[in-house]
């Protein structure tokens, strides 16, 4: 299904504009202060694409989720969900087109990466159908841990899997220009993937 997705840089501003649509916040810790490609992320099926404005200073996009892996784990909605949710801007590798590579990112390295990130419980790609503003990605990988420590430790198996990773990435990104990744905490503020907050009647 399309979303929108909206990235920026205040943390509060991103879980108002969520709570206010019924969507998706990922916020991360305010006390990295390391340079991020943002700081928030957003996403949501809504009608009022103005409701997320406030959180959208950095970047806004017309995505295609695919969820690959969901984590065994609900939470309230409204309350942060368990585990840690490292975003991964992707830019399509050079000598392929953006179909190309994300053809390849969602039939070829999606089965790897579930056989070679074992400490991986969620896993969604967020493939980028329209840049409305902002920097231009081909897309959004979220790729969910338990903890920091299975994040950390469990990223990989061993270093055959890292190798594995590394070298398919290789094939279908650029390494050179795709952000670093943004360690996060996802909040539901209705469902995920998220729907429109209000329902109409139809025969």
């Amino acid at each position: 299904m399309h979303e929108l997705v909206v990235t920026g840089n205040d943390p509060a501003a991103a879980a108002e504009a969520a709570a206010r649509v019924g969507g998706v916040c990922y916020a991360a810790d305010p006390d990295d202060r390391r340079e991020l490609p943002f700081r928030t992320l957003v996403r949501a099926m809504t009608d009022a694409p103005d409701a997320l404005a406030p959180a959208a200073t950095v970047g806004t996009y017309l995505a295609f989720s695919r969820i690959i892996r969901e984590r065994p784990l609900g939470s309230d909605p409204g309350t942060p969900s368990p585990g840690l949710t490292a975003i991964f801007p992707m830019i399509h590798h050079p000598a392929l087109t953006h179909s190309e590579g994300d053809s390849h990112w969602r039939d070829t390295h999606a089965p790897l990466a579930l056989r070679h990130h074992p400490g991986m419980w969620d896993y969604t790609q967020l493939s980028i159908v329209g840049t409305l503003n902002g920097p231009s990605y081909d897309g959004f990988a979220l790729v969910s841990f338990a903890s920091l420590d299975d994040m950390a430790e469990r990223f990989f198996g061993d270093e055959h899997d890292r190798e594995v990773i590394r070298a398919d990435v290789a094939k279908f990104a650029d390494t050179q220009r795709s952000p670093r990744r943004v360690v996060t905490t996802e909040t539901i503020y209705r469902q995920r993937p998220p729907l429109p907050a209000v329902t109409w009647p139809h025969d």
